[in-house]
């Protein structure tokens, strides 16, 4: 019986279940914002929020931490310089799970969308706001 064994495991190995949501983690870096199912964006959280904790201590060590999950330099380097400053301030709670109202139309999955709870493009709205 699995009484009190926590995590899902999406029908998937071990080792595919990891590299899944570390695709998703990408993405959601990438991006800010993506939309999958409301099981997956909620098993998500748990892999970029610490991934974010660690780019708001920004050492070195921190830094290869991250890069053993995410093995991209790019994506790294954009982690501790545009998003980990932005949530500099923050305890904890660094992205929202917004439930869609429609389901997935092929199985009927309930999706959600995931996204950062601050905006990372404040640049752009000032940019915005000048050219007004």
């Amino acid at each position: 019986m699995r009484h009190s064994n926590s995590g899902r495991k999406f029908s998937r190995t071990p080792a595919h279940r990891k590299a899944m949501l570390i695709n998703l983690a990408k993405a959601l870096l990438t991006h800010g914002k993506i939309c999958t199912t409301e099981m997956k964006a909620k098993d998500l959280r748990g892999v970029v929020e610490p991934m974010i904790t660690l780019a708001k201590r920004n050492d070195l060590h921190a830094r290869r931490l991250v890069y053993k999950a995410l093995n991209d330099h790019a994506l790294v380097k954009h982690l501790f310089d545009k998003v980990g400053p932005v949530f500099a301030d923050v305890p904890g709670g660094y992205t929202r799970v917004i439930k869609l109202a429609k389901a997935r139309k092929g199985d009927n999955a309930p999706m959600a969308i995931i996204e950062f709870s601050r905006a990372l493009n404040e640049d752009k709205k000032e940019e915005i706001e000048a050219a007004k």
